[in-house]
Protein backbone atom coordinates (compact mmCIF):
# COMPACT_ATOMS: atom_id res chain seq x y z
CA UNK A 1 0.00 0.00 0.00
CA UNK A 2 1.24 3.71 -0.63
CA UNK A 3 1.24 6.90 1.30
CA UNK A 4 2.72 10.28 -0.23
CA UNK A 5 2.62 12.83 -1.30
CA UNK A 6 0.50 10.02 -2.36
CA UNK A 7 0.78 7.18 0.29
CA UNK A 8 0.74 3.75 -1.25
CA UNK A 9 0.24 0.26 0.60
CA UNK A 10 1.30 -3.02 -1.38
CA UNK A 11 -0.52 -6.08 -0.15
CA UNK A 12 1.88 -9.02 -0.10
CA UNK A 13 5.23 -9.50 -0.20
CA UNK A 14 5.89 -12.06 -2.47
CA UNK A 15 8.27 -11.42 -5.41
CA UNK A 16 4.81 -10.05 -7.71
CA UNK A 17 4.36 -7.83 -4.87
CA UNK A 18 7.99 -6.81 -4.34
CA UNK A 19 8.34 -6.30 -7.95
CA UNK A 20 5.76 -3.92 -8.25
CA UNK A 21 6.63 -1.89 -5.03
CA UNK A 22 10.41 -1.36 -6.29
CA UNK A 23 9.07 -0.36 -9.81
CA UNK A 24 6.17 2.25 -8.10
CA UNK A 25 9.12 3.30 -5.94
CA UNK A 26 11.50 3.98 -8.54
CA UNK A 27 9.70 5.29 -11.07
CA UNK A 28 8.26 7.56 -9.02
CA UNK A 29 10.40 8.66 -6.37
CA UNK A 30 9.34 11.21 -3.31
CA UNK A 31 5.71 11.38 -5.22
CA UNK A 32 5.02 7.95 -3.44
CA UNK A 33 5.35 6.76 0.15
CA UNK A 34 5.43 2.95 -0.38
CA UNK A 35 4.95 0.35 2.30
CA UNK A 36 4.17 -3.00 2.16
CA UNK A 37 2.55 -5.31 4.19
CA UNK A 38 2.69 -8.85 4.83
CA UNK A 39 2.61 -11.82 6.72
CA UNK A 40 5.60 -13.35 5.71
CA UNK A 41 8.53 -11.96 4.42
CA UNK A 42 11.01 -13.43 2.28
CA UNK A 43 13.39 -13.80 5.49
CA UNK A 44 11.12 -15.84 7.32
CA UNK A 45 11.20 -19.67 7.56
CA UNK A 46 9.73 -21.82 4.92
CA UNK A 47 6.12 -22.08 4.87
CA UNK A 48 3.34 -23.44 2.36
CA UNK A 49 2.06 -19.83 2.39
CA UNK A 50 4.78 -18.37 1.14
CA UNK A 51 4.57 -19.37 -2.69
CA UNK A 52 7.56 -17.12 -4.03
CA UNK A 53 10.14 -18.66 -1.72
CA UNK A 54 9.46 -22.64 -3.37
CA UNK A 55 9.08 -21.44 -7.32
CA UNK A 56 12.42 -22.91 -10.21
CA UNK A 57 12.04 -20.22 -11.54
CA UNK A 58 13.46 -19.44 -14.59
CA UNK A 59 12.84 -16.95 -17.67
CA UNK A 60 11.46 -18.68 -20.76
CA UNK A 61 8.92 -17.13 -22.72
CA UNK A 62 5.31 -18.87 -22.37
CA UNK A 63 3.07 -20.27 -25.05
CA UNK A 64 0.21 -18.41 -24.40
CA UNK A 65 -2.96 -16.79 -26.15
CA UNK A 66 -3.27 -13.85 -23.05
CA UNK A 67 -1.33 -10.90 -24.57
CA UNK A 68 -1.21 -9.18 -21.11
CA UNK A 69 0.86 -12.02 -20.24
CA UNK A 70 2.87 -11.99 -23.61
CA UNK A 71 3.73 -7.75 -22.72
CA UNK A 72 4.48 -8.28 -18.90
CA UNK A 73 6.76 -10.95 -20.04
CA UNK A 74 8.35 -9.71 -22.71
CA UNK A 75 8.66 -6.31 -20.80
CA UNK A 76 10.21 -8.71 -17.95
CA UNK A 77 13.17 -10.19 -20.06
CA UNK A 78 14.25 -7.21 -21.40
CA UNK A 79 15.05 -6.33 -17.18
CA UNK A 80 16.22 -9.23 -16.28
CA UNK A 81 18.53 -9.54 -18.75
CA UNK A 82 20.24 -6.11 -18.34
CA UNK A 83 20.07 -7.25 -14.52
CA UNK A 84 22.19 -10.53 -15.33
CA UNK A 85 25.03 -8.75 -17.07
CA UNK A 86 28.58 -9.65 -16.18
CA UNK A 87 29.66 -6.99 -14.27
CA UNK A 88 26.01 -5.56 -13.86
CA UNK A 89 25.88 -5.33 -9.56
CA UNK A 90 24.18 -7.24 -6.70
CA UNK A 91 21.47 -8.47 -8.93
CA UNK A 92 23.66 -10.31 -11.14
CA UNK A 93 25.00 -12.86 -8.76
CA UNK A 94 21.07 -13.66 -8.21
CA UNK A 95 20.80 -14.61 -11.93
CA UNK A 96 22.04 -17.36 -13.83
CA UNK A 97 22.43 -17.21 -17.74
CA UNK A 98 22.46 -20.59 -19.03
CA UNK A 99 20.93 -22.84 -22.48
CA UNK A 100 17.53 -24.11 -22.40
CA UNK A 101 16.69 -27.22 -23.66
CA UNK A 102 12.97 -27.39 -24.70
CA UNK A 103 12.09 -30.88 -25.82
CA UNK A 104 8.42 -31.27 -27.57
CA UNK A 105 6.03 -34.04 -28.29
CA UNK A 106 4.75 -34.09 -31.89
CA UNK A 107 1.57 -32.93 -30.63
CA UNK A 108 2.63 -29.86 -29.70
CA UNK A 109 5.12 -28.96 -32.77
CA UNK A 110 5.54 -25.61 -34.22
CA UNK A 111 5.47 -25.39 -38.03
CA UNK A 112 7.70 -22.54 -38.20
CA UNK A 113 10.39 -22.18 -35.22
CA UNK A 114 9.27 -17.93 -36.18
CA UNK A 115 6.36 -18.53 -34.04
CA UNK A 116 7.96 -20.11 -31.01
CA UNK A 117 7.28 -17.57 -28.27
CA UNK A 118 11.40 -17.56 -27.50
CA UNK A 119 12.21 -16.71 -30.89
CA UNK A 120 13.33 -13.80 -29.86
CA UNK A 121 15.91 -14.57 -27.26
CA UNK A 122 19.14 -14.99 -27.17
CA UNK A 123 20.89 -18.00 -29.45
CA UNK A 124 17.47 -19.54 -30.40
CA UNK A 125 17.90 -22.22 -32.77
CA UNK A 126 16.09 -25.41 -33.59
CA UNK A 127 17.36 -28.62 -32.33
CA UNK A 128 18.84 -30.97 -35.17
CA UNK A 129 17.29 -34.44 -34.96
CA UNK A 130 20.43 -35.50 -33.42
CA UNK A 131 20.12 -33.35 -30.46
CA UNK A 132 16.55 -34.62 -29.53
CA UNK A 133 16.03 -36.90 -26.22
CA UNK A 134 14.04 -39.97 -26.31
CA UNK A 135 10.08 -39.41 -26.58
CA UNK A 136 10.61 -35.94 -28.11
CA UNK A 137 9.87 -34.92 -31.71
CA UNK A 138 11.13 -31.23 -32.21
CA UNK A 139 13.19 -29.36 -29.94
CA UNK A 140 14.53 -25.65 -29.29
CA UNK A 141 17.64 -23.73 -27.85
CA UNK A 142 17.78 -20.46 -25.95
CA UNK A 143 19.91 -18.27 -24.00
CA UNK A 144 17.76 -18.13 -20.96
CA UNK A 145 17.88 -17.05 -17.28
CA UNK A 146 17.21 -18.95 -13.78
CA UNK A 147 17.00 -17.19 -10.60
CA UNK A 148 18.31 -18.37 -7.28
CA UNK A 149 15.45 -17.16 -5.38
CA UNK A 150 17.26 -17.66 -1.70
CA UNK A 151 19.51 -14.85 -3.08
CA UNK A 152 17.14 -13.18 -5.56
CA UNK A 153 13.71 -12.63 -2.82
CA UNK A 154 16.22 -11.12 -0.16
CA UNK A 155 17.92 -8.78 -2.87
CA UNK A 156 14.24 -7.40 -3.60
CA UNK A 157 13.47 -6.98 0.05
CA UNK A 158 17.19 -4.60 0.24
CA UNK A 159 16.97 -2.81 -2.88
CA UNK A 160 12.98 -1.94 -1.44
CA UNK A 161 13.65 -0.96 1.62
CA UNK A 162 17.19 0.54 0.89
CA UNK A 163 15.25 3.00 -1.59
CA UNK A 164 12.85 4.36 1.66
CA UNK A 165 10.35 1.59 1.13
CA UNK A 166 8.47 0.59 4.40
CA UNK A 167 7.42 -3.03 5.48
CA UNK A 168 4.94 -4.09 7.98
CA UNK A 169 4.47 -7.50 9.19
CA UNK A 170 0.45 -7.72 9.53
CA UNK A 171 -2.08 -10.52 9.06
CA UNK A 172 -4.86 -8.94 7.00
CA UNK A 173 -8.03 -10.47 7.32
CA UNK A 174 -10.37 -8.28 5.13
CA UNK A 175 -9.45 -5.34 2.56
CA UNK A 176 -11.42 -3.02 4.19
CA UNK A 177 -8.99 -2.92 7.26
CA UNK A 178 -6.63 -1.37 5.09
CA UNK A 179 -8.73 0.76 2.97
CA UNK A 180 -10.07 2.31 6.18
CA UNK A 181 -6.89 2.18 8.42
CA UNK A 182 -3.66 1.96 6.06
CA UNK A 183 -0.34 0.08 7.42
CA UNK A 184 -0.84 2.31 10.68
CA UNK A 185 -3.27 -0.33 12.43
CA UNK A 186 -0.96 -3.04 11.87
CA UNK A 187 2.11 -1.03 12.42
CA UNK A 188 0.72 0.42 15.83
CA UNK A 189 -2.13 -2.18 16.85
CA UNK A 190 -2.27 -0.90 20.44
CA UNK A 191 -3.20 2.75 19.68
CA UNK A 192 -6.04 4.86 20.19
CA UNK A 193 -5.30 7.39 17.53
CA UNK A 194 -6.85 7.41 14.60
CA UNK A 195 -5.53 6.26 11.37
CA UNK A 196 -6.05 7.83 8.08
CA UNK A 197 -6.83 5.82 4.89
CA UNK A 198 -4.01 5.15 2.06
CA UNK A 199 -4.49 7.22 -0.91
CA UNK A 200 -4.03 3.64 -2.88
CA UNK A 201 -4.26 -0.29 -2.57
CA UNK A 202 -2.07 -2.76 -4.67
CA UNK A 203 -3.60 -6.12 -4.27
CA UNK A 204 -0.73 -8.61 -5.22
CA UNK A 205 -2.01 -11.01 -3.10
CA UNK A 206 -1.24 -14.05 -5.21
CA UNK A 207 -3.30 -17.35 -3.52
CA UNK A 208 -4.84 -14.98 -1.10
CA UNK A 209 -7.20 -13.52 -2.89
CA UNK A 210 -9.45 -16.74 -2.38
CA UNK A 211 -9.60 -15.65 0.79
CA UNK A 212 -9.26 -11.89 1.40
CA UNK A 213 -12.34 -10.31 2.77
CA UNK A 214 -13.77 -8.27 0.48
CA UNK A 215 -12.33 -9.83 -2.51
CA UNK A 216 -12.70 -13.41 -2.20
CA UNK A 217 -11.74 -14.29 -5.77
CA UNK A 218 -12.79 -17.82 -6.16
CA UNK A 219 -11.06 -18.29 -10.01
CA UNK A 220 -7.83 -18.31 -8.09
CA UNK A 221 -6.58 -21.79 -7.67
CA UNK A 222 -3.63 -23.31 -6.81
CA UNK A 223 -1.66 -25.72 -9.35
CA UNK A 224 0.73 -27.74 -7.21
CA UNK A 225 4.32 -28.08 -7.89
CA UNK A 226 6.73 -30.43 -6.00
CA UNK A 227 10.38 -30.39 -6.55
CA UNK A 228 13.47 -31.62 -5.38
CA UNK A 229 16.69 -29.39 -4.22
CA UNK A 230 20.11 -30.90 -5.43
CA UNK A 231 23.29 -29.65 -5.16
CA UNK A 232 24.68 -30.02 -8.62
CA UNK A 233 27.21 -26.96 -8.94
CA UNK A 234 28.43 -29.02 -12.07
CA UNK A 235 25.19 -28.58 -14.11
CA UNK A 236 24.81 -25.52 -16.26
CA UNK A 237 22.30 -26.71 -19.05
CA UNK A 238 17.91 -26.27 -18.67
CA UNK A 239 16.38 -29.22 -20.56
CA UNK A 240 12.13 -29.95 -20.16
CA UNK A 241 10.49 -32.50 -22.00
CA UNK A 242 6.83 -31.47 -22.45
CA UNK A 243 5.50 -34.98 -21.50
CA UNK A 244 1.88 -35.70 -22.38
CA UNK A 245 1.77 -39.71 -21.80
CA UNK A 246 2.61 -38.57 -18.18
CA UNK A 247 0.36 -35.93 -17.79
CA UNK A 248 0.76 -32.87 -15.43
CA UNK A 249 4.46 -34.17 -14.26
CA UNK A 250 6.71 -32.88 -17.21
CA UNK A 251 10.71 -33.39 -15.85
CA UNK A 252 12.67 -30.54 -16.37
CA UNK A 253 16.13 -29.00 -14.69
CA UNK A 254 16.42 -25.63 -13.31
CA UNK A 255 20.61 -24.96 -12.08
CA UNK A 256 21.04 -21.98 -9.46
CA UNK A 257 23.95 -19.53 -9.66
CA UNK A 258 25.09 -20.57 -6.45
CA UNK A 259 24.80 -24.50 -7.65
CA UNK A 260 21.75 -25.74 -6.52
CA UNK A 261 19.55 -27.11 -9.09
CA UNK A 262 15.90 -27.27 -8.90
CA UNK A 263 14.46 -30.78 -10.31
CA UNK A 264 10.91 -31.23 -11.54
CA UNK A 265 7.97 -31.60 -11.08
CA UNK A 266 4.51 -31.57 -11.10
CA UNK A 267 1.48 -28.86 -12.16
CA UNK A 268 -1.45 -30.63 -10.28
CA UNK A 269 -4.42 -28.18 -10.59
CA UNK A 270 -6.68 -27.63 -7.56
CA UNK A 271 -4.59 -29.89 -5.75
CA UNK A 272 -3.93 -28.53 -2.15
CA UNK A 273 -1.78 -30.74 -0.65
CA UNK A 274 1.03 -29.29 1.48
CA UNK A 275 3.81 -31.96 1.75
CA UNK A 276 5.64 -33.75 -0.86
CA UNK A 277 4.50 -37.18 -2.07
CA UNK A 278 6.89 -39.69 -1.70
CA UNK A 279 6.38 -41.80 -5.04
CA UNK A 280 6.06 -38.32 -7.26
CA UNK A 281 9.90 -37.68 -5.09
CA UNK A 282 11.14 -41.03 -6.89
CA UNK A 283 9.80 -40.09 -10.09
CA UNK A 284 11.22 -36.92 -10.38
CA UNK A 285 14.89 -38.33 -9.65
CA UNK A 286 14.13 -41.15 -12.82
CA UNK A 287 12.40 -38.58 -15.09
CA UNK A 288 15.26 -35.82 -14.22
CA UNK A 289 17.89 -38.22 -14.41
CA UNK A 290 16.86 -39.48 -17.63
CA UNK A 291 16.60 -35.99 -19.60
CA UNK A 292 19.72 -34.78 -18.46
CA UNK A 293 22.20 -37.44 -17.10
CA UNK A 294 24.43 -34.62 -16.31
CA UNK A 295 22.92 -34.36 -12.63
CA UNK A 296 24.95 -37.00 -11.46
CA UNK A 297 28.60 -36.29 -9.69
CA UNK A 298 31.10 -36.03 -12.88
CA UNK A 299 33.30 -39.07 -11.29
CA UNK A 300 30.40 -41.62 -11.22
CA UNK A 301 29.55 -40.83 -14.99
CA UNK A 302 33.22 -41.00 -15.85
CA UNK A 303 33.21 -44.52 -14.57
CA UNK A 304 29.34 -46.59 -15.59
CA UNK A 305 25.67 -45.24 -16.18
CA UNK A 306 24.65 -43.66 -13.29
CA UNK A 307 21.72 -44.94 -11.42
CA UNK A 308 19.00 -42.75 -8.81
CA UNK A 309 20.75 -43.91 -6.35
CA UNK A 310 23.70 -41.48 -7.35
CA UNK A 311 21.36 -38.62 -6.90
CA UNK A 312 20.74 -38.98 -3.03
CA UNK A 313 23.27 -37.82 -1.37
CA UNK A 314 23.20 -34.58 -3.48
CA UNK A 315 19.61 -33.88 -2.14
CA UNK A 316 19.05 -30.52 -0.15
CA UNK A 317 15.55 -30.47 0.17
CA UNK A 318 12.36 -31.49 -1.44
CA UNK A 319 9.66 -29.18 -1.88
CA UNK A 320 6.04 -28.08 -2.05
CA UNK A 321 4.58 -25.64 -3.53
CA UNK A 322 1.08 -23.82 -4.72
CA UNK A 323 1.11 -22.31 -7.79
CA UNK A 324 -1.50 -18.93 -7.76
CA UNK A 325 -3.13 -19.79 -10.84
CA UNK A 326 -6.36 -17.90 -11.90
CA UNK A 327 -9.25 -19.15 -14.08
CA UNK A 328 -9.69 -16.50 -16.99
CA UNK A 329 -5.93 -15.25 -16.82
CA UNK A 330 -3.84 -12.53 -14.78
CA UNK A 331 -6.36 -10.15 -12.93
CA UNK A 332 -5.01 -6.63 -13.72
CA UNK A 333 -6.75 -3.49 -13.39
CA UNK A 334 -8.26 -0.99 -11.37
CA UNK A 335 -11.16 -0.86 -9.15
CA UNK A 336 -12.56 2.19 -6.71
CA UNK A 337 -13.57 1.04 -3.13
CA UNK A 338 -15.23 2.97 -0.43
CA UNK A 339 -12.34 2.99 2.66
CA UNK A 340 -15.56 2.84 5.16
CA UNK A 341 -18.65 1.49 5.52
CA UNK A 342 -19.48 4.54 7.78
CA UNK A 343 -20.76 6.77 4.33
CA UNK A 344 -19.98 10.31 6.12
CA UNK A 345 -16.35 8.82 7.27
CA UNK A 346 -15.57 7.55 3.62
CA UNK A 347 -13.57 8.69 0.42
CA UNK A 348 -13.09 6.52 -2.90
CA UNK A 349 -9.86 4.56 -2.89
CA UNK A 350 -7.97 3.29 -5.91
CA UNK A 351 -7.55 -0.50 -5.73
CA UNK A 352 -4.73 -1.94 -8.40
CA UNK A 353 -5.39 -5.40 -8.74
CA UNK A 354 -2.22 -7.81 -9.46
CA UNK A 355 -2.34 -11.46 -9.58
CA UNK A 356 -3.23 -14.53 -10.77
CA UNK A 357 -0.36 -15.57 -12.53
CA UNK A 358 0.14 -18.89 -12.00
CA UNK A 359 4.06 -20.41 -12.54
CA UNK A 360 4.63 -17.23 -14.52
CA UNK A 361 5.16 -14.65 -11.38
CA UNK A 362 9.00 -14.74 -11.78
CA UNK A 363 9.33 -14.10 -15.47
CA UNK A 364 6.40 -11.42 -15.30
CA UNK A 365 7.31 -9.97 -12.74
CA UNK A 366 8.81 -6.72 -13.84
CA UNK A 367 6.24 -6.16 -16.48
CA UNK A 368 2.81 -6.55 -14.64
CA UNK A 369 4.65 -4.34 -12.47
CA UNK A 370 4.39 -1.85 -14.72
CA UNK A 371 1.20 -2.49 -15.80
CA UNK A 372 0.20 -1.96 -12.57
CA UNK A 373 2.22 1.25 -11.98
CA UNK A 374 0.20 2.59 -15.04
CA UNK A 375 -2.85 1.63 -13.60
CA UNK A 376 -2.05 3.69 -10.35
CA UNK A 377 -1.01 6.44 -12.26
CA UNK A 378 -4.63 6.55 -14.22
CA UNK A 379 -6.43 6.74 -11.40
CA UNK A 380 -4.50 9.08 -9.75
CA UNK A 381 -4.75 11.51 -12.66
CA UNK A 382 -8.48 10.47 -13.31
CA UNK A 383 -9.78 10.02 -9.55
CA UNK A 384 -13.90 9.03 -8.61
Amino acid sequence: MFDPSYSALSLFIGVIGLTTAIKIQEAKGSEYNVTIIAETFPTDPRTIKYTSFWAGAQYVATRTEDLNLRRMERETFDVVWAMSEPGSGVAEGCLLRCTDYSYLPAEEQYADGKDHPCAFMPDFRQLRPDELVSGASQGFACTAITFDIPRYLPYLLARFTSGGGTIVRGAVGHIQQVLEGGAGIFANPNSSRKYSPPDAVILCVGLGARFLGGIEDKDVIPIRGQTVLLRAPWVHIMPTLRDLKDGFNPPYVIPRKGGDVIVGGTFHLDDWYPHPRLEITERILSKGLKLCPDLAPPEVRAEREPTVDDLRSLILDVGVGFRPYRNGGVRVGVEWMDSSPLKNQSKKVPVVFNYGHGGNGYQASWGSAQIALEYLEGAFINPK
